[in-house]
């Protein structure tokens, strides 16, 4: 039997009381010809029991659980990447779910479409549970750029689903730093544009919700606790060649902040243990 061309691995932590909605969206794709990878991040709840069960139900696709210690999303994402095996990946989050078609759209797209060795992958579109596009399509005329210039030159907007070759996204692992749980996710596709391009596909293939206990809500206190990793984010996209004047001076500005936090944060432990 031919082995999988697509991964969709979701990193989860304390998700239990949502993650059905994932699986289930999984259960529906129709085409079944897909492993899921489950990285659970150091879950305290139901978790782990729920995928005990989920593995033994009668399915098509193929369920894969990994269970760690917390390292945050970028850590969970370092795992997946350094277990998946298929030619291709995405990551539909914990509380996301595809629509029923996503998976042969994926396919569909990525077997028919011409390109070449520097493709890294492909962008493809979020919605709304209502079908509302999340930001904007990609505009015609544009068939591939870097992931930097769909939103810099070409007016793209909103989140998108990346669709990336494995063996380039294991290229570049995000860095862990003890204590921390946070590290911009998208160092890894800038990093990525240094050296290939990115496809676009206008048809959403992730159905996102934006829940009170995401990352993106709590930007703040990821600011306060994780502030080495911000630091080596902003100095890396600092190096980046392509980049314009404006995005680097805005990666300047917020260094000295990340580095005031720093100390902070070592100040304010250092008085705690006292």
């Amino acid at each position: 039997m031919q082995a999988p061309q697509l991964t969709v691995f979701t990193p989860t932590f304390n998700r239990a009381y949502i993650l059905h909605r994932c699986y289930a969206s999984m259960r529906r794709q129709t085409c079944q010809d897909f492993i899921w990878l489950v990285v659970d991040d150091g879950s305290a709840d139901e978790t782990p029991a729920l995928l005990a069960q989920w593995q033994q139900e009668p399915h098509g696709f193929r369920l894969e659980y990994i269970r760690q210690a917390n390292q945050g999303m970028h850590g969970a994402h370092n795992t997946a990447y350094a277990n998946i095996r298929t030619e291709l990946n995405t990551c539909i989050d914990s509380d996301d779910a595809m629509p029923e078609d996503a998976v042969e759209s994926i396919l569909r797209f990525w077997n028919e479409t011409p390109r070449d060795d520097s493709v890294s992958g492909f962008l493809a579109l979020d919605c709304y549970e209502d079908g509302g596009i999340v930001g904007t399509p990609f505009p015609a005329g544009v068939q591939r750029a870097r992931y930097y210039d769909y939103y810099n030159k070409h007016g793209v907007r909103g989140d998108k689903k990346f669709i990336l070759r494995t063996d380039l996204a294991q290229r570049y692992p995000y860095p862990l730093f003890p204590g921390e749980r946070y590290i911009g996710l998208n160092l890894k596709y800038l990093k990525l544009d240094l050296d290939y391009t990115l496809l676009c596909l206008n048809k959403p293939v992730c159905i996102v919700e934006y829940l009170p206990d995401g990352s993106s809500h709590n930007m703040l206190r990821q600011y306060w606790r994780n502030p080495r990793g911000f630091l080596h984010y902003r100095r890396e996209l600092l190096h980046l060649p392509f980049v314009g004047t404006g995005f680097r001076l805005r990666q300047a500005l917020h260094i000295p902040l990340e580095a005031a936090l720093f100390v902070l944060r070592r100040l304010f432990a250092k008085k705690t243990e006292q």
